[in-house]
């Protein structure tokens, strides 16, 4: 089992690897990894709640 000192120090390897590359690199990263990954959260929380955003009783949409 992993304990939160490792995670964090994880954590802390991972950020001094990537604030250690070039910008160029650093902007690619975050391009192809960082933004599809917030967008899949994004669309998660959404699926999420979506069921609380109609009445009770009320499966269409409404309108």
């Amino acid at each position: 089992m992993w304990s939160v000192r490792t995670i964090i120090d994880g954590w802390d390897a991972f950020e001094l690897w990537l604030t250690g590359l070039p910008f160029v690199v650093q902007v690619v990263f975050v391009t192809v990894v960082v933004l599809p990954a917030c967008a899949l959260v994004a669309i998660g929380a959404d699926r999420a709640t979506r069921r609380f955003d109609t009445p009770r009783g009320r499966r269409d949409g409404g309108a």
